[in-house]
């Protein structure tokens, strides 16, 4: 099983530019030398990861794009096997990218930002609750904010005070802009999400 994000930038034409070079070196960071990745259509991206990193990948991705305020990003996360596999995404095929693309398609409908389909309905339900509740954090975070999250999953398992040191602000600032992102919160998620995953994959 693996797992295809699917995204495109809000309005990325009324925006500068300045959330393309945000966008790629993103999908760099989270694909490191695998380049999974591709951009298409000026403004629209696919990417695989593994599927126990999908929220963690999401929540990262709209971090690097709300630093370009106003820019935000929409998202759908499939999950499934590969049918036939090539070098460009965009040619690849199965349940994976079927998924994908219609946890993307529904967005506008659910009047959502980010949400899931695997092939387990139930699982579905239970964590795009999560989702939606998580994006009420996610869609207000600020430049700061999204900053400090950006960096925060950057360097996992580094502590406040030398986040402060890489970011160049107070420790007070960097725990007040986490607290104000909700960070704690959607890493709880993170590891609910991971919990339940690995329960239906163990089946």
């Amino acid at each position: 099983m693996i797992c295809i994000i699917t995204g495109d930038i809000i309005g990325s034409r009324k925006i500068k530019d300045s959330w393309l070079l945000s966008l790629k070196k993103a999908l760099k960071v989270i694909s490191g030398q695998n380049d999974k990745w591709e951009i298409f259509r000026g403004d629209s991206f696919q990417i695989e990861v593994e599927p126990e990193n999908a929220i963690r990948t999401a929540a990262y991705l709209k971090a690097c794009i709300r630093i370009n305020k106003p820019a935000d990003v929409r998202m759908g996360i499939g999950m499934g096997q590969v049918k036939i596999k090539r070098k460009k995404l965009s040619e690849s095929s199965g349940d994976a990218f079927i998924n994908s693309g219609a946890a993307f398609d529904g967005l506008k409908q659910a009047k959502v930002n980010l949400a899931i389909k695997t092939d387990y309905p139930e699982f579905d339900e239970e964590i795009n609750v999560l989702i939606k509740l998580s994006l009420i954090a996610m869609n207000s975070w600020g430049v700061v904010a999204a900053e400090m999250v950006k960096l925060a999953l950057e360097n996992e398992n580094v502590l406040q005070s030398e986040l402060a040191l890489l970011s160049g602000r107070t420790q007070p600032l960097v725990s007040a802009a986490l607290k104000r992102a909700n960070y704690s919160e959607i890493m709880e998620v993170d590891r609910l999400y991971r919990k339940k995953l690995n329960q239906i994959l163990s089946k």
